[in-house]
């Protein structure tokens, strides 16, 4: 562990811990729902990238915000969204987060500093960017995160918001999550030249950090967001992590070599490399731990029951929440 990370007390470790495993058996639930037809839309789960969700989130305040993507469920409960509207959400109930208008891929929730996730790739840089803009305008001392895959690093929406954070000197993190796969193509193969030395031609500080491994991550983002709050200049960070499920519901993943996603959760699972770090190291105990998958497992029991029994919207919702109000 690290400097940062070393400080964190037992508290800290059991609501990362917590965030983690929620995030991981919220999606589990999805998917296994998804398969059984009883949500509607269309689907992306994040398993797999819960110690990037988290390992920043943790790092912002309540009212310091984050955009996401069209996986987007992990940023919002990372970010403290509420797991019962979450669910109610993706089965499109009138209690949902977004009122059951928004489903599994706009999730948002302001109050929260979760300014949105997005079904357009990319499309939440540039918000990221006006929430920065708006700390440094009135001298805020708040920073913003840009959440986005490796299929976004080739937008030109992504590179021009780099290029207008380091001009204007944005409180700016872009987090890049590379999972290996944009859609179907390896990133490897779609990203041209090295993805740090990309952010770097713009001015940007950058980091690379392995995203399983919670810990590294924290330490990371923890200085990334200081750093931007200080107005020392926009970052990027380069994590590489996994998504255990296909691009979305449904999806084969036959682009995957065979074997791949198994070994990945056997190695390098994340929520495993966690309890062996923490444990050994002193910070938690397993009985803990245990205790608090047990009232996770419950929380996402009570939150499914829920959204099968919530109410539908009505035609008479169908005219609300088209317009804004100021």
């Amino acid at each position: 562990m690290g400097a940062n990370s070393a400080s964190l007390s037992k508290e800290q470790v059991l609501d990362a811990f917590r965030r983690m495993r929620t995030i991981r058996e919220f999606e589990d639930r999805v998917h296994i729902k998804n398969q059984s037809g009883e949500i509607p839309g269309f689907i992306h789960l994040s398993a797999g990238q819960e110690a990037s969700a988290v390992g920043i989130c943790m790092c912002l305040a309540e009212d310091e915000h984050i955009t996401s993507t069209h996986r987007g469920h992990g940023h919002s409960l990372a970010k403290g969204c509420d797991v019962v509207a979450m669910m109610d959400e993706i089965y499109a109930k009138r209690s949902g987060l977004c009122g059951g208008k928004g489903g599994s891929m706009h999730m948002a929730d302001l109050s929260k500093g979760m300014i949105g996730a997005n079904g357009i790739v990319g499309g939440g840089v540039p918000l990221a960017a006006g929430a920065a803009l708006k700390s440094h305008v009135l001298g805020l001392d708040k920073a913003s995160v840009a959440f986005f895959g490796d299929g976004a690093y080739n937008e030109g929406a992504t590179l021009e918001t780099m290029n207008l954070a380091k001009v204007l000197n944005l409180p700016m993190v872009f987090a890049m999550e590379n999972n290996g796969y944009g859609e179907a193509t390896p990133a490897d193969y779609a990203i041209g030249g090295d993805v740090l030395e990309r952010a770097r031609g713009f001015g940007l500080e950058t980091y690379a950090v392995d995203g399983h491994d919670f810990f590294a991550v924290y330490d990371v983002a923890s200085r990334a967001i200081q750093d931007a709050r200080e107005r020392k200049g926009p970052v990027l960070l380069h994590i590489s992590l996994y998504r255990y499920y296909g691009h979305f519901e449904g999806d084969a993943a036959s682009y995957r070599p065979e074997g791949e996603a198994a070994t990945v959760r056997e190695e390098k699972d994340c929520l495993m490399l966690f309890r062996c770090d923490a444990v050994t190291g002193g910070l938690v105990s397993d009985a803990e731990l245990d205790q608090v998958e047990a009232e996770v497992t419950a929380l996402l029991d009570a939150a499914v029951e829920h959204a099968v029994a919530a109410e539908s919207p009505g035609a008479e919702d169908l005219l609300t929440d088209v317009y804004a109000s100021y």
